[in-house]
């Protein structure tokens, strides 16, 4: 690889960890061709931008970043970086679903604000959180819980209101 192609390889990989709003690290050793073509296909349907990497540009890409000596013991062996710009979670919860039907897949590390976390963090923290529509979900219902309690709390006495002229009726037609 020429020096000028090193040097756009190497801003091109700023770039994409400056944008992403979490980034996985993966092994992808063992895989076959097959694998990390439907790998990168599923990837590529959700959004997800996945390359695979020389370690020696991801140290030069990230040199300036506090948190590149925490990524320091993960950049060896075969690195292939998959980045989540929308959702926080997208990458690495397709790449726990993937990792269900194929176990040679490894994650090394997560990127999250520049926070870098562990294989298990990854795949139980990070890919646990949930999607922006589940997010709003939760959040609606929330705000809405007060608001459909005091209905309820409202409705009450007219609610007893009722019941006690239906159990005055029945006595006055079995009476």
């Amino acid at each position: 690889m020429l020096r000028a192609e090193k040097t756009e390889k190497v801003k091109e990989l700023r770039e994409r960890f400056e944008q992403m709003s979490s980034a996985v690290l993966v092994d992808y050793q063992g895989m076959t061709v097959a694998e990390a073509s439907n790998l990168r296909d599923v990837f590529r349907a959700k959004g997800i931008i996945y390359k695979v990497v020389k370690n020696t540009l991801v140290r030069h890409a990230l040199a300036d970043q506090p948190w590149a000596k925490d990524l320091e013991p993960a950049l060896h062996g075969m690195t292939g970086i998959a980045w989540s710009f929308d959702e926080p979670s997208a990458a690495a919860r397709l790449i726990k679903e993937f990792r269900k039907e194929n176990k040679k897949l490894n994650v090394k590390v997560g990127v999250l604000e520049g926070q870098v976390l562990s294989a298990d963090a990854v795949e139980n923290t990070l890919a646990a959180l949930p999607n922006k529509d589940e997010a709003r979900a939760q959040l609606l219902a929330t705000l809405s819980a007060p608001a459909q309690r005091m209905v309820m709390l409202l409705n009450a006495p007219a609610r007893n209101l009722v019941g006690v002229l239906d159990a005055k009726r029945r006595q006055a037609e079995g009476a």
